[in-house]
């Protein structure tokens, strides 16, 4: 059975929303087709508390923030992964309240662009029409919407966490998840006692998530998978969207899915040598043109893993002396 998508979400940006007994979310307004309606900042306990995921570099958020904490004490800064929508704003927040920022580690160097994951192999993602039809105004979104969220390479904890490590405060407990697929440094936070999962973009229940190659890792992808599956959480919290609230049949459904598309991606390749772009246009067809190249990293992770495997290999064209073109066939 496929994912079962909730897309029925009220951010609330800007107001600090109650989730749970020991769990609040303010949303930030970052909406995209990455982001879904934009990044949800938690914050876990009551007077002395935890914030996790402060954010991408947007004023009007840290802003907010602040303020909202304003008569509480941030004791520690926790952070799930360093993608420029989730820990940027962390930096401000700690020199606000003096909280130093934990997580798993720095921004991997593998994953600092969108141009090392491979999705380039083909150069016509975009013809260029999309561009032509923006406004200035629009175009000029576009840039600061970038600026925000581009990767935070200069992200450095104050304390690195590692797998099991625990956080406590008062009346809460916090243990840290290392879950990479997504991104290499990915955290989970399992609250103890809500039986929750900070899930951040491991897990989302509005959508699929992306596995950019090369750090982004198909296989270790699925075994973080099974890492929730071994559990008995009652709820996931993503950074993007609701609360997931049947994950064990959500994320074995997220599971099988996968299993899918190695499936389908074979099959096409049984009918000879394909390129990235050509098993994108038939696996996604459905899907509209503007998510084709968030697909393609994620096709691609599938391709690497089928390499790792010994079951598919990439065939590098040289198509004139300053352009190659990469198919994939299987061996």
């Amino acid at each position: 059975m496929p994912p079962l998508f909730e897309t029925d979400f009220e951010p609330n940006h800007g107001e600090m929303v109650d989730v749970s007994p020991l769990l609040r979310r303010l949303v930030c307004k970052n909406p995209s087709k990455f982001t879904f309606h934009g990044t949800g900042t938690y914050v876990i306990g009551r007077g002395d508390v935890a914030v996790v995921d402060p954010g991408p570099r947007d004023d009007d958020h840290i802003t907010n923030l602040i303020a909202a904490l304003d008569q509480e004490t941030v004791r520690q800064i926790l952070v799930t992964h360093t993608h420029g929508d989730h820990s940027p704003a962390a930096r401000a927040l700690s020199a606000a309240t003096g909280a130093p920022i934990l997580g798993f580690g720095p921004h991997p160097t593998s994953a600092t662009s969108e141009g090392d994951d491979g999705a380039a192999d083909d150069s016509d993602w975009d013809t260029g029409e999309e561009r032509k039809e923006q406004s200035d105004e629009e175009k000029a979104k576009a840039a600061d919407d970038h600026e925000k969220h581009r990767p935070d390479v200069d992200f450095m904890p104050d304390h690195r966490l590692a797998h099991g490590d625990v956080v406590e405060g008062p009346g809460w407990t916090v243990e840290a998840l290392h879950t990479p697929g997504h991104i290499s440094n990915h955290l989970c936070f399992a609250l103890a006692e809500e039986k929750a999962v900070l899930s951040g973009d491991h897990v989302m229940g509005w959508s699929t998530t992306i596995i950019p190659p090369p750090d982004g890792d198909l296989r270790a992808y699925m075994a973080s998978l099974r890492l929730l599956l071994d559990r008995d959480d009652q709820v996931l919290y993503p950074t993007h969207g609701g609360a997931v609230t049947n994950p064990a049949v959500y994320i074995e459904a997220l599971h099988d899915h996968r299993l899918l598309r190695t499936q389908q991606i074979v099959k096409e390749l049984e009918a000879g040598p394909r390129s990235v772009r050509e098993i994108v246009t038939v696996l996604y067809d459905a899907v509209a043109r503007e998510l084709w190249r968030p697909a393609a990293r994620s096709v691609i992770a599938h391709l690497v893993a089928l390499r790792d495997d010994g079951l598919a290999s990439p065939v590098i064209q040289q198509e004139s002396p300053m352009a190659t073109k990469t198919t994939w066939q299987l061996t």
